[in-house]
């Protein structure tokens, strides 16, 4: 008998609806050849803290005592509820799955978990438990059911195509490498952070980056200075249509007379057409989407979260309508031609015009990590019985899907004219007019016609030129699309500006460079952990999202600023070497030790470098007895908001804040103001107006006050 774990009840109901002819049963479905049970996700966790190093004896919180933790070898268990209890569904779930891999009529074993990493590793756990103890001697076979979409033709011939599960040792090596590094960045940092801060600040190894570039952009944004500057600008027209001339000379704001007097020369100059470019050009349509691409437009057009979009992406693909979704190619394996030639059949039976196109910009296997771009299946829904946000996902994915294999091209008919003032400037004019619409007719996108006057070679044209004001423009708050685009490769340059008159080749250029950041592990997060990373940063009141912007919130603002007052670094530079490391062990050159070992060192040395009082950065954590108060003698603490004495309940109103005009106050300076009454020079102070000073810190009745006199 073979036993399928499936890591969703769904994905079960469509493993037996495909096998068909089974009987259901308490927790399993059971047929003449099959067993299938499921998972609920994640059955098993990591444990915490305290399963390695115990709280001492009549500790209740968290502490420094038990920290840093490393285990030498990582314990899992049972999902529990918040109250920490082991949920009872989980427990007798598992017991069942235990109990149906540990019958000797058992012979198979086959792990359904999703097509991924994370799928990978649920379904292994699952297995690997079950097999301990009574049944840990006998030989069991293990398979995987590796899944593109849930159709019944592809689940029943992936039936009979598996592959024994040690043949993906590589892609569970590295799920569990990540969620190890996750797991000890996770648990030290929130614990250590939180405890000197007072404010449960959740730490974690891409929730950090992701917070810190929104927070990073806004902070431009708010610091931003706009200059003016001086633009020279032709404006006339023929027959009606315009004429822009625009020099790429700017002039600062103080050159006024400067920028006339260019533009007095333009105009005292011939302006002459000397080259007129006329011709069709056949535009390719964009490429299919990857999950991450797939989300930035839904963003853009619906104002969609990653969240909501991810989910409902979730729900086509369990319905059997689209592909696996967590995918980040845009591209087709070569082994699919003939899956895709059926799903065209069915495509093209809904009125696209489509067509098998073998191409290598839709097939291409160097860019396939682990799946192929996100497509329709042959499996078409019954569109009134989707939500209208279902509509809308699965509309996109489709319209895309018939561009790419549409049988009538778009034609453009281009236009490229140049035009020289006097020998001093050429100015370049580029027009498109939409010929044949093409697959235009069913993808959206940003093509537009754009008439040129006629003009033609040797043609003089009049000019008008004159310097035009401008003002800098400040950074642009990061959407769901830019931050997107910055997390897949966020040491790639942002363009300045579009190019004018950008059309939709740009969805063909080269992308060689953000396959091979993908590849080498550069991304922020990956396209199955991105989504809920950033809504844990929302939940969190860390960033919000408005439509599709994103900006960053108080809370986010102190999570950022109280981490480098802790030289808790955590940027896309070590994320990005921690990522290269997983992208090593998924390719078998390096094992899981040797990845968890950087994270190691890095916490080792938050821990172990833990600064002084000296350090004038350097504030304490909770708790900590400082000295003794100067208006009571009581103990001076470290308290959530900075420093106060412990005799407060007496009466005593001594308190210096932690932070002040943003300024740490630290252990060394708060130790001064209450010995000597006064704190040496202290630099870095922001005013209100955001204007940086410097000052000494007094005490005056008992308070800690600003002191500008020089001594």
């Amino acid at each position: 008998m073979t036993v399928i774990i499936a890591e969703k009840p769904s994905l079960a109901r469509n493993i037996t609806s495909a096998i068909g002819n089974m009987k259901k049963c308490d927790g399993y479905y059971r047929g003449e050849e099959y067993i299938v049970t499921w998972a609920f996700g994640h059955l098993f966790t990591l444990a915490d803290i305290e399963h390695y190093n115990p709280l001492p004896e009549g500790e209740r919180y968290w502490t420094m005592k038990n920290l840093p933790c490393f285990p030498q070898q990582y314990h899992f268990e049972l999902k529990k509820d918040k109250n920490k209890v082991t949920d009872k569904g989980v427990e007798k779930q598992f017991k069942i799955i235990q109990e149906l891999c540990c019958d000797p009529q058992t012979d198979t074993i086959v792990n359904a978990g999703d097509s991924d990493r994370e799928g990978e590793i649920i379904v292994r756990l699952c297995i690997e438990n079950a097999l301990m103890g009574k049944c840990a001697r006998i030989v069991k076979r293990i398979k995987r059911l590796w899944l593109p979409d849930q159709t019944p033709e592809t689940i029943n011939k992936a039936l009979a195509d598996m592959k024994d599960d040690s043949d993906y040792d590589c892609l569970a090596n590295e799920g569990f490498a990540r969620m190890y590094i996750d797991w000890l960045y996770g648990v030290n940092l929130t614990r250590y952070a939180t405890l000197k801060s007072g404010t449960l600040l959740r730490v974690g190894r891409v929730i950090v980056p992701i917070v810190k570039a929104i927070y990073e952009r806004d902070m431009a944004i708010k610091n931003f200075v706009p200059d003016i500057y001086y633009a020279i600008v032709s404006n006339t027209e023929k027959e009606g249509k315009p004429i822009v001339l625009q020099s790429k000379q700017k002039f600062d704001k103080d050159k006024l007379a400067d920028a006339q007097a260019l533009a007095d020369k333009y105009n005292n100059a011939e302006a002459i057409v000397t080259s007129v470019k006329r011709r069709k050009q056949t535009l390719a349509p964009g490429k299919l989407y990857s999950l991450t691409k797939l989300q930035n437009v839904l963003g853009k057009k619906y104002k969609m979260s990653m969240h909501d979009s991810l989910e409902i992406i979730q729900k086509l693909y369990e319905n059997g309508y689209v592909t696996y979704p967590r995918t980040n190619s845009e591209y087709l394996a070569t082994a699919e031609k003939d899956k895709i030639k059926k799903i065209l059949e069915s495509v093209g039976k809904m009125g696209y015009p489509v067509k098998f196109r073998d191409d290598k910009t839709v097939f291409d296997d160097s860019k396939i990590e682990s799946h192929s771009a996100l497509t329709p299946t042959y499996k078409i829904p019954d569109k009134s019985k989707l939500t209208p946000d279902e509509l809308k996902v699965y509309a996109t994915i489709m319209r895309r899907f018939a561009a790419v294999f549409c049988a009538n091209p778009c034609i453009v008919n281009k236009t490229e004219i140049t035009v020289n003032v006097g020998g001093m400037e050429d100015f370049i004019l580029r027009g498109n007019v939409i010929a044949e619409p093409g697959w235009t007719k069913y993808d959206d996108s940003n093509l537009k016609d754009k008439f040129l006057p006629p003009l033609e070679k040797g043609e003089k044209i009049p000019t008008d030129f004159k310097p035009v004001e401008k003002e800098t423009s400040p950074p642009k708050h990061y959407t769901i699309e830019t931050l997107n685009n910055y997390l897949k490769n966020p040491f790639k340059e942002e363009k300045a500006a579009k190019k004018e008159n950008a059309d939709i080749e740009e969805n063909v250029s080269n992308d060689e460079e953000e396959y091979r950041a993908i590849f080498e592990g550069l991304e922020l997060g990956t396209e199955a952990t991105r989504t809920g990373i950033i809504d844990n940063a929302r939940k969190s009141n860390y960033i919000l999202l408005k439509k599709d912007v994103y900006t960053i919130l108080p809370d986010g603002i102190f999570f950022i600023e109280a981490l480098s007052g802790m030289h808790i670094g955590m940027d896309k530079y070590k994320t990005a070497e921690l990522g290269r490391s997983l992208k090593k062990v998924y390719r078998g050159e390096i094992n899981v030790e040797d990845s968890t070992a950087l994270a190691i060192k890095e916490i080792t040395d938050i821990f172990s470098g833990e600064k002084s009082a000296l350090d004038d950065s350097e504030y304490g954590f909770i708790g900590d007895i400082i000295g003794k108060c100067p208006v009571c003698q009581g103990n001076v603490v470290r308290t959530k908001f900075g420093y106060g004495c412990d005799n407060y309940k007496n009466g005593c109103k001594f308190s210096v804040n932690g932070i002040i005009c943003k300024r740490i106050i630290s252990v060394s300076n708060v130790q001064k103001l209450i010995t000597e009454g006064r704190t040496g020079k202290i630099n870095g102070f922001i005013s209100k107006k955001g204007t940086p000073f410097d000052a000494f810190l007094k005490l005056e009745d008992g308070k800690a006050v600003f002191d500008f006199e020089k001594r």
